[in-house]
This record gives C-alpha cells, structure tokens and sequence, in this order.
C-alpha cells in the first residue's frame, strides 16, 4: 500500500471563532469538528475542502502558531492549495474580500495565486491541471 497523499494540516490561528468563519463563510470549506478536547477551554477545530480531500485543524496552540521567516512575497504556509480554475476562484474569492497579495501570474511550474486568510497567514493557490 502506497502512501496517497495529505489530508490533515495544522494551521495555527490565533482567534478560532474568526478562522472558523473565514473558512467556512468565505472560502467554503464545511466545519467538520468543533468540539472541546480538555477542561481548560480549548477546542479541536477542523475544516474540510469541498472535496473532503484536505482537512485544516485551526489550531490555537503557540507552537502552531510559529512561522518560519520568509520574505513578503512568499507564502508562510509551506504548502499550497489547488483550484481547477484559478482565474475564476481568484474572482470569486476576492469579490468575497478574501485579499489576494499576488494575483494569478504564470510561473515555469504552473499558474499560482497567493492570498491571506483572516489571522494573516499567506497561502499560495495553484491551477491543479492548468490548460497553458
């Protein structure tokens, strides 16, 4: 059995209720889980793609939270989202508010976009199976 692929990754955010709506609300992603893990308040929060093949746990924890230095132009999360369609999830995620830091640009590896989610960590977003 070969290993298939990702399906959960941790992002840390540092207001769960505004990251929850964020995602959900605004990019789409269904709420999977939302339930307290211990007596101090804490919560699992998990987000699902549309697809279900990608899971985000929005993590409060500090160590989560931590990010490596990368310049402005560069996401923080060091993985990358895929849309079919780039260009028209580009429009309707921005017509949504969701800021995009750079817009669809043609690279030697594919069409990529960058945006920021509601606690400022910067994603990149990449054509899945671009047709130029």
């Amino acid at each position: 059995m070969a290993i298939q692929g990702v399906h959960k990754i941790v992002v840390g955010v540092t207001d769960q209720e505004r990251a929850k709506k964020f995602w959900s609300e605004v990019v789409g992603f269904e709420i999977t889980t939302d339930a307290p893990y211990d007596d101090k308040g804490n919560r699992w929060v998990e987000v699902g793609s549309a697809d279900g093949a990608t899971t985000l746990i929005l993590s409060t924890a500090p160590e989560d939270r931590a990010r490596f230095e990368v310049r402005d132009e560069l996401p923080t999360a060091n993985f990358f989202f895929y849309a079919d369609d780039l260009e028209k999830t580009y429009e309707e995620l921005s017509a949504k508010g969701v800021e995009f830091t750079a817009r669809p640009e043609k690279q030697p590896w594919g069409w990529w976009a960058m945006f920021v989610d509601s606690e400022g960590n910067r994603f990149a977003l990449q054509e899945r199976n671009p047709t130029s």
